[in-house]
């Protein structure tokens, strides 16, 4: 088979693409050059996008053998992830950028091109399985497993992809690399958002939308308790960086349970206000029934996972959980699992909208 490697500059793409070559495939690296100015994207431990990970994916083909291109994909990536994320804050959601650059760059994007190009299947380095039945799973490596930010992929797009190291853990990963003298076999994992290359987040959405004054409003009495600088700068769940400047009639800390663009308000109250038993989402990717559906739901990247039930109803999920939640933010992925002994499978995804108590 004719297979695309998508080629990072990291351990897993590295490994990935080789493990794809001695299945007996035909394999071309590709390294997707993402930023219009490489020198903004994060670098060294935090990047993945960048001039330096470019020339670490060109010495890995180059150590595996295999032909290499690289793919100028920044202008999309611009309009599809980065625009994207600064609309979703802007919105008072919280977007999470690595699902949508799955979805809309690998997934999309590169694949489409890909196929046109003649190539059978795109392989990644990301640490989830595909199983004979073709449907997706946990990695063996719980610590490291993604499947949550592939969860968005279509049916088609799974039987156009490869994951070769989800039955590996992280550690086997690093130690085969070193193993087939790949220099990449000791750099650290990539971390936060390529694209803000300070990782000050709240500073690159002030840059982009602008200083936008308002009042932080405790849910219990009503009254301002702080200001804020943009609405967009916080998220449901926060904490830290709230600079409150009426202190809780009970001494205890406070957190954002809510964000209203419309006013420019953000409101915050008590940890245990921040409970939730149902969940709404909608523009589901769904692989199995519609529901009612007993199953394990995800509603973070690295989240807790809580037990459930939930209903497909044309493009709205609803799911009930059997144990509160905390911290729920819409425009996160929710994403429904089932137990299985071949390793927990994806059922289907969506995004949340909307969060409470029924």
């Amino acid at each position: 088979m004719r297979v695309l490697a998508a080629m990072s500059g990291g351990v897993d793409s590295a490994v990935a693409a080789a493990r794809a070559v001695d299945a007996g495939h035909d394999v071309t690296g590709v390294h997707l050059a993402l930023s219009r100015n490489p020198q903004t994207f994060r670098t060294g431990a935090r990047g993945c996008c960048t001039l330096e990970d470019s020339r670490d994916a060109r010495r890995a083909a180059d150590v595996i053998g295999i032909p290499f291109y690289v793919w100028d994909m920044a202008e999309q990536f611009h309009d599809d992830v980065v625009d994207d994320f600064v609309a979703e804050y802007a919105a008072g959601r919280t977007p999470n950028p690595c699902l949508r650059c799955n979805e809309k760059i690998k997934f999309a994007a590169v694949l489409d091109r890909a196929v046109a190009l003649g190539f059978d299947a795109v392989v990644t380095g990301h640490h989830a399985r595909l199983g004979a039945d073709g449907l997706l799973r946990r990695s063996v490596d719980p610590a490291k497993d993604q499947s949550y930010v592939l969860a968005v992929l279509t049916r088609a797009q799974l039987d156009r992809a490869i994951f070769p190291l989800g039955d590996s853990t992280k550690a086997r990963v690093r130690a085969e690399a070193a193993e087939r003298g790949l220099a990449v076999a000791e750099k650290p994992d990539s971390h936060d958002i390529c694209f803000i290359a300070d990782g000050d987040t709240r500073g690159f959405l002030r840059e982009r939308l602008g200083e936008a004054p308002g009042d932080i409003v405790d849910a219990r009495t009503g009254a301002t308790v702080g200001r804020h600088e943009g609405a967009y700068a916080y998220t449901i769940g926060q904490r830290k960086g709230l600079d409150l400047r009426v202190p809780a009639a009970d001494g205890k800390p406070r957190y954002v349970l809510s964000i209203t663009p419309v006013t420019n308000t953000v409101t915050v109250g008590p940890r245990e206000a921040l409970e939730v038993s149902v969940v709404t989402a909608a523009r589901p990717i769904w692989h199995a029934g519609r529901g009612p559906i007993e199953c394990d739901i995800q509603m973070r990247a690295h989240g807790e996972v809580v037990p459930g039930v939930v209903t497909v109803d044309g493009d709205t999920v609803t799911a009930q959980l059997r144990t509160p939640a905390r911290g729920i933010a819409a425009g996160q992925a929710l994403v429904a699992y089932r137990t299985d002994p071949a390793g927990d499978i994806v059922l289907g995804s969506a995004t949340i909208t909307g969060a409470g108590n029924g």
